[in-house]
């Protein structure tokens, strides 16, 4: 009986750690787009976005920010400079 509460546990463990994953996937997903649709409206490519943070002492290559943005995993500094870059005063978040 000790082990199936042990594998009960478990498996309750690994189900609410899939959802957090999933969840911080989403939570991923929707950072990236948020970034990747101010970027369209303002016309910059990533090349522009690395030109326009060298103005502000920020170092990026275009490849930085290319797996930066597709992973969806930085900072919410970093996309506040990128929005502060592109000149962008508001965000539409849906």
């Amino acid at each position: 009986m000790k082990y199936l509460l042990f594998y009960v546990t478990l498996l309750a463990h690994i189900n609410r750690h899939e959802i957090e994953t999933m969840e911080t996937q989403d939570w991923k997903a929707t950072a990236k787009n948020i970034l990747k649709a101010e970027l369209k409206r303002k016309g910059v490519d990533y090349e522009d976005l690395a030109e326009k943070l060298k103005g502000f002492g920020i170092e990026e290559s275009y490849n930085s920010i290319n797996t930066k943005i597709n992973r969806g995993s930085f900072t919410f500094q970093f996309f506040l400079q990128c929005m502060e870059a592109i000149g962008a005063k508001e965000i539409r978040l849906h």
